[in-house]
């Protein structure tokens, strides 16, 4: 398992859905991953959908696998 610290977070897009729950984000820099939400996403049901702007963590062992961990939103919360 991996230590917090050793995490690295960048902001992406999601640009395409994928079996298995999976993603295929790009990231700010231009990079192209896959990416799973996170448990904590799944138990709240938080959707995520194309065009979707998310942030993703990932391992610095392997650069090409990530996990969706937040979708942001700028937009004011409406009730």
């Amino acid at each position: 398992m991996s230590n917090k610290e050793e995490l690295l977070e960048f902001k992406g897009k999601i640009l395409e859905l994928l079996p298995n729950a999976m993603f295929r984000v790009e990231l700010e820099n231009g990079h192209k991953i896959i990416a799973y939400t996170s448990g904590k996403m799944r138990k709240n049901r938080i959707k995520v959908l194309v065009g979707d702007d998310v942030t993703v963590e990932m391992t610095p062992y392997d650069l090409t696998k990530g996990r969706v961990t937040h979708r942001r939103t700028d937009l004011p919360i409406k009730f």
